[in-house]
């Protein structure tokens, strides 16, 4: 994939430019990423917060995490597509929903979080990093 890439969500109020590729790609299992994805995980791709042009306003929603730090939400206040999280206490890394890009097909999971809280029938490919919560 050649960067930079653009990105959107559903709606096309907001849409970005990224940059540069994503530091990793992680599939998290957690209960609460099954519920934003209404699936059996959730994909987020780290990037550095320079990395990426946004235009468009967008909503956000804070929650406290299991690992007792802030993850906030930024979405769109129309279709409320997520687009990206981040923990206010790192501002340098945001961890952008991949699924938002124009051209998803580099994206592939190569760290599995929170597996713990999988659902049984998710097989994890062999040899791709796994762990039972947040690294």
């Amino acid at each position: 994939m050649k960067y930079p890439i653009t990105g959107s969500c559903q709606c096309g109020q907001v849409t970005y430019k990224l940059s540069k590729p994503p530091i990793a790609v992680a599939a998290c299992h957690c209960k609460q990423c099954q519920k934003l994805s209404a699936s059996a995980f959730s994909l987020t791709a780290m990037i550095d917060s320079d990395a990426i042009d946004i235009t468009g306003e967008m909503n956000e929603w804070s929650r406290v995490a299991a690992s007792g730090n802030t993850s906030s939400a930024k979405f769109c206040p129309v279709c409320a597509n997520h687009i990206y999280h981040y923990n206010p206490d790192n501002p340098q890394h945001l961890m952008l929903k991949p699924s938002t890009l124009s051209d998803t097909s580099d994206i592939n999971p190569t760290i599995h979080v929170w597996v713990c809280e999988k659902q049984e029938w998710v097989q994890i490919p062999e040899g791709v990093l796994s762990y039972e919560t947040q690294p």
